[in-house]
């Protein structure tokens, strides 16, 4: 009877995430995209607006830092078969390399739903905007969130400058002007740093600025707070 039940409730979830994930969210036209604590769940291969593409990881957001997490709840089994020919995240993420940032994790979202590329000090090199660009142009990403995080060591380490071995200190000019609006606060620093990487991205790709134009994509900066795992827009 228990074995049973078990795989009586296994069909019954399986059913209904498959009946869920070609599901248009809706209720998605608040006025502001941080409007975040009603946005439904969405699943990935969606299509959305840049506004409602930003609001869902924010959701994501605010379901993680409250503990409310529903992406483990998703059928991996089904997901997985889902995304090997392909790929349709509704997001791209320019995150540090930092281990204390999971993207998908504190975003609650799980496979195929957010094109993550991961630099220490979070910064838009040549190989960062490489990706991103195919990211919008050839995958169709609607959301680009540029994300710092509280305590980064890369930014701390530009701010010393400090001679450190091998190439750690090639991360040091990319995140001068941040250090030097700074004033010396390293939250500000790395708040400044996301701002001017998410400007670069703007203003140095013809792909990414072009999809802006046509309100196709829309890009933020923020800064992820490791104590209260929230992530706010700068």
């Amino acid at each position: 009877m228990r074995q049973q039940l078990r795989s009586q409730t296994s069909v019954g979830r399986r059913q209904f995430l498959q009946s869920s994930i070609p599901g248009i969210i809706a209720g998605l036209a608040a006025p502001a995209f941080l409007n975040v604590t009603t946005a439904p769940r969405l699943a990935a291969q969606s299509n959305l607006s840049p506004e409602a593409a930003m609001r869902e990881l924010f959701a994501g957001n605010e379901r993680f830092a409250t503990n409310r997490l529903t992406s483990i709840e998703h059928d991996l089994t089904i997901l997985k078969e889902k995304t090997v020919e392909k790929q349709e995240p509704f997001a791209a993420v320019l995150a540090c390399a930092d281990s204390r940032v999971p993207i998908e994790l504190i975003f609650d979202q799980t496979i195929g739903h957010i094109f993550v590329t991961r630099v220490a000090g979070n910064m838009a090199t040549p190989e960062i905007i490489a990706s991103l660009e195919y990211g919008v142009a050839v995958l169709g990403v609607e959301a680009l969130l540029v994300l710092g995080h509280s305590s980064c060591g890369a930014v701390k380490a530009a701010m010393k400058a400090d001679a450190v071995p091998g190439q750690i200190s090639v991360l040091y000019p990319p995140l001068r002007q941040a250090v030097e609006k700074s004033g010396g606060d390293v939250g500000k620093a790395i708040a400044a740093n996301a701002q001017i990487q998410a400007e670069l991205l703007r203003t140095s790709s013809t792909v990414i600025s072009k999809a802006v134009k046509e309100g196709k994509l829309k890009i933020e900066a923020a800064v992820y707070d490791l104590a209260t795992g929230k992530v706010t827009v700068v």
